[in-house]
């Protein structure tokens, strides 16, 4: 037997029990012809003393280095009262240590592993394995396996049954670019690996399963965020006989849980809030309801100003006007100021109007701002009346295209919000609810807002006369700000479903093509049925308060989607992409001038 307990659950209750731990070195110190070591598990770390009564352990002690790998035998003893360490679960005991084994040495690690490292995140994700043995690391990942057990039982009580998917599939439209597999058996075709688990969940209700759910791997060739990953985890649920109440309810009471379990908070139940109340108030279908600010819609004032800025979005119907107002924010200084409006300027904003409010009490005189002199008198106080704006306020302007404007003043409320502290809570749940059922391109033409397998609210009547007005019965659970998932009801009858194929501008013949299994499964009997995909790593870096997922996964990718620790994607050999008929295009390199 290697070990007895782990080295972070010793006890009082072990004082004079003789015990076998095993861990890595945390820290060795001399002091005086006794050798302290501080050994180090996945439970935590416990204070191993060898004095030279050990004999030939002691010396052993003394070659050990950090991170050489142990094996002590020795009996636990009480600190003495001086020297009790109450910031260590260990630290009202010690193991006097009678035997050692080296298990195995280590050279110098590349980086401290202590929870202040400040080394950069490329030399952390090269050595993985080192970054991971560090205490907040360890924390969060067994926090998020505790996490995941914790849905997996929920979700078993409740009646859904764990069911993979396959991951080889084939290439299916769902807004992001495939990971393609060649085929080496069917030569020039592909397999592409799941953005989800969709359709198959589709069919698996057809099946009469009824209660479904997987922690699954989803797959999403597209550029990389702090909360974004090629490869990440996703709590994949679907049931059958349920309408939108039933799975929002199911879903809510399930996080209301976890958050009770492991967090101690207790959410009220989640308000909800329909897709263009969040557009209008807050610029966002994913709002941060911690921030009291809201977007105030001011183009109905702005027509019949001579000041083009304004008056040419006041009077294009898919333009908007819009202004926010923050209290106390008239301390923001022009250096400020400047930044925000090259912040904006990442949203498609050409500039940031504002209006700081001095003196409100004197009318014009008691604001301060350059556009004042192009609004006109009138304007500007009819404008501080409709925001209500007091002493010490300033207000903030965005005059361009509908989603410009609205994605510009919505991420700048994020932005002050966070700057200013002006969050009024720790946690902010809700739903978004009333989706659009799409959105339009670039080009005119209609896109699924969600997948084209979400129900429109309307019937397919109505779908077919007004399909850009069509909104869906799809849901999004919000928290702080991030979307921790979406789902809808699904459709199940085959004839609404080629309509929706129809508004997108997907012929018979790509219809047969790409979902014909699907339009088939649909012809035998699809009950109603709907579901909702949660993002687990995005759930836990929210309840851990890290900065990225990739501080919640164990392996995670870089920005550049690559992995520094085994240096993936690499080359393949000749043979390989021989068998697989594919042939690189090599880049002609341009001759030097």
């Amino acid at each position: 037997m290697y070990r007895t307990t782990y080295c972070g659950q010793v006890r009082s209750a072990h004082i004079d029990e003789e015990i076998t731990i095993c861990g890595w070195v945390d820290r060795r110190r001399d002091h005086g012809g006794v050798i302290f070591l501080d050994l180090r598990d996945r439970e935590g770390i416990v204070q191993v003393v060898f004095d030279p009564d050990a004999g030939d352990f002691f010396a052993q002690a003394d070659r050990v280095r950090s991170e050489y790998v142990l094996k002590v035998t020795g009996k636990v003893r009480a600190r003495s009262e001086a020297t009790v360490n109450p910031n260590m679960d260990t630290g009202e005991i010690e193991v006097y240590g009678t035997n050692l084994e080296i298990l195995n040495t280590a050279v110098t690690p590349p980086f401290q592993l202590d929870d202040h490292v400040t080394v950069g995140e490329d030399v952390r994700l090269k050595h993985r394995y080192m970054d991971l043995r560090r205490n907040e690391m360890q924390n969060s990942l067994r926090f998020r396996s505790k996490i995941t057990s914790s849905i997996r039982n929920y979700l078993v009580d409740h009646g859904f049954l764990d069911i993979e998917t396959p991951i080889m599939t084939r290439a299916t439209p769902e807004g992001a670019r495939d990971y393609l597999i060649p085929s080496r058996t069917h030569p020039g075709q592909f397999f592409a690996m799941p953005q989800s688990p969709q359709l198959f969940k589709q069919l698996l209700m057809v099946a009469g399963f009824d209660r479904y759910y997987q922690i699954a791997k989803c797959f999403r060739d597209e550029d990389l965020r702090a909360d974004r990953q090629p490869e990440f985890t996703q709590i994949d649920i679907e049931a059958s006989f349920i309408d939108e109440e039933d799975i929002m309810s199911i879903t809510e009471t399930m996080i209301r849980g976890i958050f009770s379990e492991h967090m101690n908070v207790e959410f009220d139940a989640f308000p909800r809030m329909t897709y263009a109340d969040a557009m209008d108030k807050y610029g966002s279908d994913k709002p941060d309801l911690r921030i009291p600010l809201e977007l105030v819609e001011i183009k109905d004032l702005l027509k019949d100003i001579e000041f083009k800025v304004f008056a040419g979005p006041a009077n294009d119907p898919t333009c908007r006007v819009a202004a926010l107002k923050v209290e106390g924010g008239s301390e923001i200084s022009r250096k400020q100021i400047d930044d925000y409006t090259k912040f904006v300027g990442i949203y498609g904003a050409k500039g940031l109007a504002w209006i700081k409010v001095n003196a409100i009490e004197t009318g014009i005189e008691g604001l301060q701002s350059p556009i004042i002199k192009f609004l006109g008198d009138d304007v500007t106080m009819n404008i501080m009346q409709r925001l209500d704006a007091k002493n010490g306020d300033i207000i903030f302007f965005g005059a361009d295209k509908a989603n410009v404007v609205s994605e510009a003043l919505g991420a700048l409320r994020c932005k002050v919000g966070e700057d200013l502290n002006l969050y009024t809570c720790d946690w902010a749940p809700m739903w978004v609810v009333d989706f659009p059922m799409f959105e339009t391109t670039d080009t005119g033409g209609l896109t699924p807002l969600h997948h084209p397998f979400t129900a429109p609210s309307c019937s397919v009547e109505e779908l077919k006369a007004d399909p850009a007005n069509a909104l869906s019965r799809a849901y999004d659970m919000v928290l702080n700000g991030c979307e921790l998932g979406g789902g809808s009801i699904r459709i199940h009858d085959q004839s609404m479903q080629e309509v929706v194929f129809d508004v997108l501008g997907i012929g018979e013949e790509e219809q047969r093509e790409k979902f014909g299994f699907l339009l088939d499964a649909l012809k035998h009997g699809a009950p109603p049925h709907g579901g909702l995909a949660f993002g687990l790593d995005r759930l836990i870096m929210l309840m851990v308060g890290a900065d990225s997922i990739r501080d919640v996964i164990a392996f995670p990718k870089t920005q550049s989607a690559a992995c520094l620790l085994t240096d993936a994607p690499g080359t393949v050999e000749a043979a390989q992409l021989r068998d697989l008929n594919i042939k690189l295009r090599v880049k002609e390199e341009k001759p030097s001038s």
